[in-house]
């Protein structure tokens, strides 16, 4: 019998916006069977003990209830985790990614996105969203989803601020918001503290926001909310936003932004009431009450970062970058010298031993030839520097 196919189904797409139809969506690499050092994540599970005792907890969750009073439990609890300075609150977010899409919509002017037949194409007051480049991605993507401007200033080539051009930038579009990831993504570095300091000036001046996105503060030396803390007057337009992801919680999806009760204030109006689930709530809450179980896990990583780093050193034609992430940016130099298609054999060859890591090459100029791994178990990172010891010798 003829396998008769049924009669695809035309849709009328004319209603959709022309930018988003000429996006590319988030891909996620299959990492099933794979060492998946590709997504910053805490490669370590919760002790059997402690997971028992979360699955018992999530077990007495009201889930036929709207969130609640765990997801004030958990602003509390956050408040306090993080010695909240005097005045300021947080607003929660579903990850980091819906707090960036919240300051965007925050900002947008309305009536900013007009034009017949380019529907969001910007006029003239449209306000501007501003961020070094190599980094997290989605600072641009909120803010052409949501009609603003973006402008992406290069870092200079050993991924530290170019503070001129920053501060030129500033000043000739007096944006918004603009982004400091503190470490940055994917280089992991932190910026000098006087560059930040005066990109915070200048933009405070004139009322425009710094976000410094702490989403790695786990595995890093230092935070800005101490800087926070010490001068709060010189830190009124200053926004933090930090992530559990990274804490150990990526599934669980769980961001929040500090700053100022005026401007969190202004902020909580725009957020959907119920942008974060009982059970994500109470997650976080365990995790929060046994936060020293994180901290030591944060402490391995850190020890095994410094481990690959120096390894990596050593290797002919490998260069990794100091990190304060739980990442390394590295770069691999073949026998042609650095390019991307040395970078992308070393990827693939790594996939082929089970290995995922990020190919980053292609998204920035300054990232030809890099590669970024995550730091995994110590287990997972032997197996990986033995596969680079291996790779790297064949084929150099």
């Amino acid at each position: 019998m003829k396998n008769i196919q049924p009669e695809t189904q035309q849709c009328d797409l004319r209603f959709i916006r022309d930018d988003v139809k000429k996006m590319h969506a988030y891909v996620v690499q299959d990492a099933q069977g794979m060492v998946k050092l590709d997504a910053m994540e805490n490669p370590f599970s919760l002790p059997a003990e402690l997971a028992d005792a979360l699955g018992a907890r999530l077990a007495k969750v009201a889930v036929n209830r709207y969130p609640g009073a765990q997801v004030e439990s958990l602003k509390n609890a956050l408040t306090k985790y993080v010695s909240m300075p005097s005045g300021y609150g947080l607003v929660l977010g579903n990850g980091s990614d819906e707090l960036i899409s919240l300051l965007s919509t925050a900002c947008a002017k309305s009536g900013s996105v007009t034009g017949p037949g380019l529907a969001f194409e910007a006029v003239s007051d449209t306000p501007y969203v501003l961020a070094p480049e190599p980094g997290f991605v989605m600072y641009s993507v909120s803010a052409q989803l949501q009609g603003l401007r973006y402008v992406g200033v290069p870092l200079l080539p050993d991924f530290e601020l170019d503070l001129d051009a920053m501060l030129r930038a500033v000043n000739e579009h007096n944006p918004a918001l603009v982004y400091l990831a503190y470490p940055n993504n994917p280089s992991a570095n932190l910026w000098s503290k006087d560059s930040i300091r005066s990109i915070i000036d200048s933009v405070s001046a004139y009322g425009g926001w710094v976000v410094v996105d702490e989403a790695y503060q786990p595995f890093s030396s230092h935070s800005w909310l101490d800087e926070i803390r010490r001068d709060p007057l010189a830190h009124r337009q200053v926004l933090l936003m930090r992530t559990l992801s990274k804490f150990g919680l990526a599934g669980v999806r769980i961001g929040y932004l500090i700053g100022p009760n005026a401007v969190i204030g202004e902020i909580e109006k725009i957020r959907p009431p119920y942008n974060v689930s009982v059970l994500n709530a109470e997650c976080a809450l365990f995790a929060l009450e046994h936060a020293h179980v994180f901290a030591e896990q944060a402490q391995v990583i850190c020890e095994q970062r410094e481990k690959i780093t120096q390894h990596l050193s050593r290797i002919k034609g490998v260069k990794p970058f100091t990190s304060q992430g739980n990442m390394i940016l590295v770069r691999f130099a073949g026998e042609s010298g650095v390019d991307n298609a040395f970078a992308l054999k070393i990827f693939e060859a790594l996939k082929s031993k089970g290995i995922l890591v990020k190919n980053v090459s292609k998204m920035h100029p300054l990232l030809v030839g890099c590669l970024r791994l995550t730091v995994g178990t110590p287990e997972e990172n032997a197996q990986l520097l033995g596969a680079l010891d291996e790779l790297c010798a064949s084929h150099l």
